[in-house]
């Protein structure tokens, strides 16, 4: 007998691989062959990206889930498939994204989750690079070296690795200790004349990776307001008070915006650049808060070292929430 149609139950869960249980079903799907068609089709990937609830206040957490899908076959008499059903397929998800020339469903890195392999920091000040622990056995920073463990839960899967002050090189191994995989060059800026920002974005793997901007920041307030025309004139006297004036402001509130400027960078940041541009949820570390903050600059032009010899990036951002607190 030919497939007929399935019936998936779609789980997703924290803790270690195939350990859900009833309260992690979320979905429950049945889907017809087409007849046409010699299979079925379901796309997962929106369904289960309604459960990733992102923030961030600089303490980096882990945003992984265990996705399960337990796929029950019928034939044409509405009879299940005995030999082969259930199946059970299961998938570490990350809230990330492929690009169009990646194609379907692709694979992301195993190893390092950062495109570039350049990161500057600030002279004095300790970073942090995100891996994939499945895929890596040791991080070398310098000449420091820390094994990475991985306990096969959900919350071990993204780990971020400190990278000490006025280090210069992070070199990611394989499983075997031996093979490198990627080496990062760290820079370290001195900035004597402004104080550097740093930006915390989601980049495409999933993971939040900083950027700094290290040169001139403009600051502007933008306001909006509605307004009305009032009577000032007394019944009783017949006059008005000159200081009372006929227009009055209501509903009024601003917007604080920023211009930053990344500083001479290499080619290779704008992959950083790119994503950043791309990010649904960006912070900046602004007077000892983690504020969050939405990109304005719409579009970019690629700096490359052949056309522009040294890069500069200038980014329009808005703080994401109005200036008089309106929250009720």
């Amino acid at each position: 007998m030919a497939l007929s149609k399935i019936i998936l139950d779609l789980y997703v869960y924290d803790g270690t691989e195939g350990s859900f249980s009833s309260t992690d079903l979320k979905y429950t799907i049945t889907k017809k062959r087409i007849s046409s068609q010699t299979n079925i089709t379901v796309e997962i990937a929106e369904l289960v990206r309604d459960f990733f609830s992102i923030s961030f206040n600089d303490n980096y957490s882990i945003f992984t889930k265990w996705v399960s899908v337990v796929v029950t076959y019928f034939d044409e008499g509405d009879q299940e498939f005995t030999y082969s059903s259930p199946q059970v397929f299961t998938y570490n998800a990350f809230d990330g994204y492929g690009y169009f020339e990646d194609g379907a469903n692709p694979e992301l890195s195993r190893n390092s989750l950062i495109s570039a392999s350049n990161i500057y920091l600030p002279e004095g000040t300790a970073g942090k690079t995100p891996i994939y622990a499945e895929g890596v056995g040791k991080v070398v920073i310098d000449a420091a070296t820390t094994e990475i463990t991985d306990n096969g839960n959900s919350n071990q899967k993204i780990q971020y690795i400190t990278i000490p002050a006025n280090s210069s090189t992070v070199k990611i191994y394989d499983t075997d200790d031996a093979t490198l995989l990627k080496t990062i060059t760290v820079t370290n800026v001195c900035e004597p004349k402004y104080t550097p920002f740093k930006v915390t974005f989601q980049n495409k793997y999933g993971c939040f990776e900083d950027l700094y901007f290290f040169k001139r920041i403009n600051e502007k307030l933008n306001v909006t307001e509605e307004s009305f025309k009032k009577n000032t004139i007394s019944n009783s006297t017949a006059s008005y008070s000159t200081s009372s004036g006929q227009q009055e402001r209501y509903a009024v509130n601003g917007k604080t915006s920023l211009t930053l400027n990344t500083g001479f960078v290499v080619e290779d940041i704008n992959q950083t650049i790119e994503e950043l541009f791309l990010a649904e949820h960006v912070w900046i570390r602004y007077e000892s808060k983690t504020l969050a903050i939405l990109p304005m600059s719409k579009s970019m032009e690629f700096k490359t070292s052949l056309n522009d010899k040294l890069a500069n990036y200038t980014i329009d951002f808005n703080f994401a929430f109005d200036k008089i607190n309106n929250i009720r």
